[in-house]
């Protein structure tokens, strides 16, 4: 199981679990995961990086990085899905704000936002067929329908949102040197609501997404107005667009 799991922070990079491929230098895939979740950490703390939840989550020491291999491949779902189920838990538990579960696979093929697209569905539909497989149940407060307003995806019981970033991406906050998703829990969204500090928040990020790109993200909406579905990958689709995957349970 080719299994490396960080936790990235403010100041720096500690390994949580470094268990070794069955490879001759286990050692240097340890340490390259590591320069990868520094990268990503350095990429986030730049000044024009719009989205101040995940800076947060940095300076709180709440972002966890799981690195896998290819995007493209089933290698990690297994493994990766499993992950985010204990996540999950732990985040039922503790219910701590601005935490953010995020995925490398540093060894996917060069990808185009279609191709980037085709390859994250594919991922989801595997990891959604994992946590099913794994006995857990649906967040009742969404929908498994990827047409349906209320969308969201679900593991061990918490529904997800997902940010998909890859070195071809049109937006530039979307953009980074190997494919990533980047898997954010609904609940803190509700709970940022519930506090009055959602909308505070979510217009930050709009600004600051807008002094980086030069226009608005076309795609953006808030959940239960139109599918997050259609936000997932980061490409600019149009209204006719249909979700590549029919949701759990219907494939």
């Amino acid at each position: 199981m080719k299994l490396r799991e960080f936790r990235l922070d403010a100041d720096g990079v500690q390994s949580l679990r470094a268990a070794p491929p069955p490879l001759a230098d286990a050692d240097s895939v340890v340490r390259d995961g590591v320069d990868l979740a520094v990268t990503f950490k350095q990429f986030i703390q730049e000044r024009s990086y719009p989205c101040v939840g995940a800076k947060s989550a940095l300076t709180k020491n709440q972002m966890t990085a799981y690195v896998g291999s290819d995007l493209t491949s089933a290698w990690d779902d297994v493994a990766l899905a499993s992950e985010l189920v204990d996540f999950a838990r732990s985040y039922t538990e503790h219910r701590e704000l601005f935490v953010t579960f995020v995925a490398f696979f540093p060894k996917t093929p060069p990808l185009d936002e279609e191709g980037f697209e085709a390859a994250i569905w594919r991922r989801i539909a595997s990891l959604q067929a994992k946590d099913e497989w794994l006995g857990q149940d649906y967040d009742p407060n969404v929908d498994s329908d990827p047409s349906s307003p209320k969308f969201s995806l679900s593991f061990g019981g918490q529904s997800f949102f997902v940010v998909g970033m890859h070195p071809s991406a049109s937006r530039p906050a979307r953009r980074f040197d190997v494919p990533v998703m980047v898997f954010n829990l609904h609940d803190q969204f509700e709970r940022l609501r519930e506090q009055g500090r959602y909308e505070k928040l979510r217009s930050s990020i709009l600004e600051r997404d807008e002094q980086l790109a030069g226009d608005i993200n076309p795609m953006l909406a808030r959940h239960g107005e139109e599918s997050e579905a259609r936000q997932y990958s980061g490409r600019i689709v149009g209204p006719d667009w249909t979700c590549p995957w029919p949701g759990r349970g219907e494939q």
